[in-house]
């Protein structure tokens, strides 16, 4: 390093800890000026040299949004390698195509909105896509592998600052700006925060972005839990980026404050320190910010906070030492490299379900048909980046085996649409240059527009064969013949003219709805019908068409001819991940839509020898009785289609695991809004009934032996050791799970958790040793009674197999833990809710800044049960503290009814709490306490009294 010159001010002095610099820019700063680094679109202090910045570039799985980049399979399909070795250099891939687009695009930001830790408790979550698992451990093993190549691996300066998504339970896309989890604080600490806390610690964020909805009935853009635990997990500083448009959302949606200035104030002390909204225009925001300092809702203090952490993810990034930032000069975009780790992390996801009779790998010679709707796809998600390289299981399969090999059917209806009066919908001939409408370097996507250069559809006397697919529900979307899907622009005409479905409001679905003798074209995006008029096709509120739907060839009639006549079919099935279950909409069921069910019966009854393979975003419930192969694999970037035919010819043994647990039917899910995983026995943790398929589950074309189980507990650590051999006849890797289970607990506990993984490359006949270091704190429980983790004294099972269900090897381990002790009801009283079990009750905000209350679900008797409260030489009184209207009943074990409490009238408001009391005579010694509410009463904490 030079020695600082006379003139180099403190802050650009790279001698200096950059807290020192911080400070002393800080001080250089006028207060606009800083007022100006709160949005996200922080403007240059040209004065002092700054630059603008901006937070947030989406990298989930590639650089988004920016135009092309390389795409390496979605998040859910990372998560399903079980490798972090393989994501972390996924990570380094993405930081560093990051930063060389940034040489050429300055727009391109270097504070990256991924990974998204978010668990994934609900299959029909419409963005399961983005996260890893359902599992906390196996998400924040990836997370922190991701984190960790995007960071770089330099001590001083990272290569981009990565932002955790979406701060806290948040798996629901319907009314998700509105809607509440109630979270209770098992569920919270055991569950939720694990993900998050454990990427955290592990050294590689940067920051973390709130979600949308509410926890406990208080927004997360002013959760308390951001200072009381995320930045307690670290010494460095953490960013908090609000998500967009969510500060206004505290007023305009939630109605959770007043004022615009209040809900600003309150998110920015609760730990939001850059505010995404109202897109590039910050003058809402700072305008917000200035009438809360004038309101004395904020200080400048508090103002400097939020300044200081940003200016600490820029300092890490080397913005201020241009010329010590070893990344600055990166160009690594697009390479082989890159390419060739996208192949690998696309075949590393495929998971092989099932392989009745050895079916797969396929010989050779065999004689292919390829059919299905997304046989001849690669299809982008919502942040995907723009596909340099496009593979699509089709063309892979013709490269692997010869395109004479193989034969083809999309399975598509092709149809003609005849108007009432003889004529049919006609797609012009178009001389406008060929554009693709994911238009490069869109900051954000869901600005762009439809094509308008395009001439709008017509009527003749023959008209246009379409390719018609129902995605399910209904919703349809039609081709013309050069596999451009009718959309409608904003001017309201129907063109040809969109390259795939897509944008925030999808425009290229449709509904035929029955009408008399035809039926009536609704356009899904903006509800009107399509009408023909002498312009042109469009939709309008008036004078809708009667159709009548001309079928050409039906996709069934198709899928049979090209399977009766192959050795071998193989059907691609799966979703579209802009239609049915995406950011803003979740699924409604777990079944694969009935035209491709359809398509599916149809090659089966054709070819018994059918491989059914999903590419999706989430798990489906397919009756796979008659199937004898099945596959999944998440949609799979820019070489998903090599990755599928390698691992179907057997050039590549399948060893993906499923990160999330298959339900068989819809009837095994709890509502998408019940966030109590202990309560409602979810996941993998607790589903008490039988999956279609486990987590963790995954086949290979090896087979593999376990044994030598070793466990020894020493300083606070269990070692674990075990043997894995290959007992098959082909090199494979096996991926293989360490799970622990309580086996006579006092409360509700994991049937089984993942307490470990590795992933392992053998020969035929190679045995290899895995061993494991896990603490014994992975074996706690957060015991409500004492507010902490604790260790239960008992026994406990270490298990070991190739998936949660699949338990090759098992020992019993005696830990002494820390006995329970009964609750000092006498002296603490009861925080309603800590309790032990519960019945139609949810968790509402105490305040708006902090703390919880309970209260019954609506219409309904509340419950609460409290185990082994100690009352000592016994009670004579009870108090409760509480809001609202209604009653509280006390009893005590089993037995009745010992006092009512009563509000009534009730509060002036949910915050202004009562206290009640009433006699009740309560024996001496250790009671269960049950705890009734009725009405709409909030209940925050319970005393008693001698």
């Amino acid at each position: 390093m030079t020695a600082r010159t006379p003139h180099t001010l403190p802050f650009r002095d790279p001698q200096l800890p950059f807290a020192k610099r911080i400070d002393d820019l800080l001080s250089r700063l006028t207060l606009d000026e800083k007022i100006g680094f709160l949005h996200q679109f922080v403007p240059a202090v040209e004065r002092l040299g700054i630059a603008a910045f901006r937070t947030g570039q989406e990298a989930l799985h590639g650089v988004a949004w920016m135009g092309p980049a390389t795409v390496f399979p979605q998040a859910v399909g990372l998560g399903a390698t079980w490798n972090t070795d393989l994501v972390r250099r996924v990570g380094d891939a993405v930081s560093k195509e990051t930063r060389a687009m940034r040489a050429r695009d300055d727009r391109v930001g270097l504070n990256v909105w991924a990974p998204t830790v978010n668990l994934l408790r609900h299959p029909l979550w419409g963005r399961n896509e983005e996260g890893y698992s359902e599992d906390p451990k196996l998400t924040s093993a990836i997370a922190t592998a991701y984190t960790h190549g995007l960071r770089g691996d330099h001590p001083t300066y990272w290569r981009t600052a990565p932002v955790l998504k979406h701060w806290l339970a948040h798996n629901n896309e319907t009314g998700r700006d509105v809607t509440s989890s109630s979270v209770r604080p098992r569920v919270l600490h055991e569950y939720d925060l694990r993900a998050f806390r454990e990427t955290v610690e592990a050294g590689a964020v940067a920051g973390v972005m709130p979600a949308y909805n509410l926890v406990n009935g208080r927004p997360n853009h002013v959760s308390p839990y951001l200072r009381e635990q995320l930045r307690t997990w670290t010494d460095e500083e953490v960013l908090v980026c609000s998500d967009a448009g969510a500060p206004s959302n505290l007023v305009d949606s939630e109605h959770y404050f007043d004022t615009h200035e209040e809900a600003t104030a309150a998110a920015l002390l609760a730990g939001v320190d850059s505010f995404t909204d109202h897109g590039t225009d910050s003058s809402k925001i700072t305008a917000r910010v200035r009438g809360a300092l004038e309101q004395g809702l904020l200080t400048e203090p508090d103002i400097n906070t939020a300044v200081r952490r940003q200016l600490s993810v820029r300092f890490r990034l080397g913005e201020f030492d241009p010329e010590y930032d070893p990344h600055a000069l990166t160009t690594d975009f697009d390479t082989l490299a890159h390419r060739a780790l996208a192949q690998e992390a696309a075949e590393q996801s495929v998971v092989l379900l099932k392989n009745s009779g050895g079916l797969l790998p396929l010989a050779p010679d065999t004689r292919l048909a390829v059919v299905g709707l997304l046989a001849d796809e690669c299809k982008r998600d919502w942040y995907s980046g723009t596909l340099i390289h496009r593979s699509t299981p089709l063309a892979g399969l013709h490269e692997r085996f010869g395109a004479e090999r193989v034969q083809f059917a999309e399975g598509v209806d092709r149809i003609r649409l005849k108007t009432s009066d003889g004529a049919f919908l006609q797609v012009p001939q178009a001389e406008a240059a060929d554009e693709v409408r994911a238009a490069e370097g869109a900051l954000d996507p869901a600005l762009l527009a439809g094509r308008t250069d395009l001439p709008p559809l017509g009527t003749d006397a023959t008209g246009t064969e379409f390719s018609l697919v129902d995605w399910g529900e209904g919703v349809l979307t039609l081709r013309a013949p050069d596999g451009r899907y009718l959309s409608v622009a904003e001017d309201g005409y129907v063109r040809a003219s969109a390259d795939q479905p897509g944008g925030w409001v999808v425009q290229e679905t449709f509904r035929l709805e029955p009408h008399e003798n035809g039926h009536l074209l609704r356009h899904i995006g903006t509800g009107r019908h399509v009408s023909v008029a002498a312009d042109g096709v469009k939709v309008a509120d008036a004078h809708p068409e009667a159709f009548e739907v001309v079928v050409v060839e039906s996709g069934e009639d198709a899928v049979h001819r090209v399977a009766s006549q192959a050795d071998v079919v193989l059907v691609v099935a799966g979703n579209d991940p802009h239609i049915n279950g995406r950011e803003t909409e979740d699924r409604t069921t777990l079944a694969l839509p009935a035209h491709q069910e359809r398509l599916l019966r149809a090659a089966r009854t054709a070819n018994p020898n059918t491989v059914l393979t999903l590419v999706s975003a989430y798990p489906y419930a397919v009756d796979h009785a008659e199937v004898p192969a099945l596959l999944w694999t998440a949609h799979g970037g820019q070489a998903a289609g090599t990755a599928l035919a390698r691992i179907l010819a057997g050039d590549v043994s399948p060893a993906g695991r499923i990160p999330q647990t298959w339900y068989a039917d819809d009837a095994d899910l709890p509502d998408l809004l019940d966030y109590d995983v202990i309560g409602g026995r979810q996941t993998y943790l607790y589903f008490e009934g039988t999956p279609l398929f486990p987590f963790g589950h995954g086949l290979s074309y090896a087979s593999f032996s376990y044994g030598g189980l070793t466990t020894r507990v020493e300083d606070g650590i269990l070692h674990v050791s075990f043997t894995v051999g290959n007992t098959g006849d082909v090199t494979a890797d096996e991926v293989a799970q360490l799970y622990t289970r309580a086996v006579e607990p006092s409360v509700v506990r994991p049937r089984r958790e993942l307490a470990a993984h590795q992933r392992v490359t053998l020969a035929p006949g190679e045995v290899t040793e895995i061993a494991f270091r896990v603490p014994l704190s992975a074996f706690a429980f957060w015991d409500v009674a004492q507010g902490r983790q604790r260790v239960a004294p008992g026994l406990y099972e270490v298990l070991v197999g190739a998936s949660s269900e699949d338990i090759r090897l098992a020992r019993t381990l005696d830990l002494d833990g820390e006995p329970p002790v009964p609750r000092p009801v006498m002296a603490d009283g009861l925080h309603a809710v800590d309790f032990d079990d519960q019945h139609d009750t949810e968790i509402v905000d105490r305040t708006k800044t902090s703390g919880d209350s309970v209260t019954p679900v609506a219409g309904r008797r509340g419950e609460l049960v409290f185990r082994d409260g100690d009352f000592g030489n016994g009670a004579a009184g009870i108090t409760v503290e509480a809001a609202g209207e209604g009653t509280v009943e006390l009893s005590l074990d089993d037995g009745p009814v010992l006092a009512v409490l009563t509000l009534s009238p009730g509060t002036a408001g949910p915050y202004d709490y009562a206290m009640v009391s009433a006699s009740a005579v309560i024996g001496a010694g250790v009671h269960d306490v049950r705890l009734g509410l009725r009405g709409p009463v909030r209940l925050a904490r319970v005393t008693f009294s001698v």
